[in-house]
């Protein structure tokens, strides 16, 4: 209440904080926000979005930009989701976003993406048209393992894997 400088939490549609979740876990904060549409942590410290708890169906947008995170585990909770700032973590892995049906819009830059197919998971956010992926490995080559090819263009390659991208890095996804 003194966080959101409010009595009554229904009131609550968008709420900022840091948090540390490595001693104390967030709980079901949530059960208490019923209308809370949008969240940002950026800079906090979590473990994991398990973190968050189960009760933020309803969210809409959530920041969580330079929290450390290295997995997506329990973003499925968030159901409602149509904007995702998780850019500058530690996140290689993008299969748990593929129970986001809502996600139009996706900040991935400067995360720990090394594989080109982990864009395929994307293809299943039927609604996702704004992508952010600069930043990451993927940019370069299409493998950790892979030698640099003048001729790789991650940007022909994430519209195979998403023809219905319509932004990519902020310029139109056409543009290849």
């Amino acid at each position: 209440k003194i966080l959101a400088g409010v009595d009554d939490l229904q009131q609550v549609k968008a709420l900022e904080m840091r948090v540390d979740t490595r001693e104390i876990s967030l709980g079901n904060f949530g059960v208490h926000l019923p209308n809370l549409r949008e969240l940002k942590l950026n800079n906090s410290l979590l473990v994991s979005v398990r973190d968050l708890g189960t009760s933020l169906s309803r969210l809409r947008v959530l920041w969580m930009a330079r929290c450390g995170l290295s997995d997506l585990d329990g973003i499925s909770s968030c159901s409602s989701l149509k904007e995702l700032y998780i850019a500058y973590n530690n996140i290689s892995d993008l299969s748990q976003l593929t129970w986001l049906d809502h996600l139009e819009v996706l900040d991935l830059e400067g995360n720990n993406i090394e594989d080109i197919n982990q864009v395929q998971y994307l293809r299943l956010c039927c609604k996702l048209s704004h992508l952010t992926v600069e930043g990451n490995l993927i940019c370069l080559k299409p493998n950790a393992e892979a030698a640099e090819d003048p001729d790789y263009n991650y940007r022909a390659e994430v519209k195979k894997f998403i023809p219905h991208l319509k932004y990519l890095d902020g310029i139109p996804a056409s543009q290849t």
